[in-house]
């Protein structure tokens, strides 16, 4: 029997997690998480679909897990998202990366 997978933050989510179009069906791989730092709000994901990079915007990030992200995005509005733009937006910063980071900002593995 298999354990379902643990809902997670947009800040834990790692760069090549499964994206789901609302049925379950894999469209592609997280490649990048944005976060507008101006209001620290969420702003959606960078996809790597069959035909490119593409940007699914937060409104349409249904559930984040630890082992996928389901939309609400059916299989042709999927096939039609946009190019990511440059915009205020940044990538986070996965979660490992953080963690090394507050280790230096507090000394630890300066032993």
């Amino acid at each position: 029997m298999s354990e379902a997978p643990d809902p997670i933050a947009y800040t834990a989510l790692q760069p090549g997690t499964p994206v789901q179009t609302s049925d379950g069906r894999r469209f592609a791989t997280v490649q990048a998480v944005l976060v507008d730092e101006k209001v620290s709000v969420f702003d959606g994901i960078v996809v790597q679909t069959a035909e490119g990079t593409r940007f699914v915007d937060a409104e349409h990030v249904g559930s984040i897990y630890t082992t996928y992200v389901r939309t609400t995005l059916s299989a042709e509005q999927a096939a039609n998202l946009p190019l990511p733009e440059a915009s205020t937006v940044v990538d986070i910063k996965p979660a490992r990366s953080m963690a090394d980071r507050l280790g230096r900002m507090f000394g630890r593995g300066r032993r």
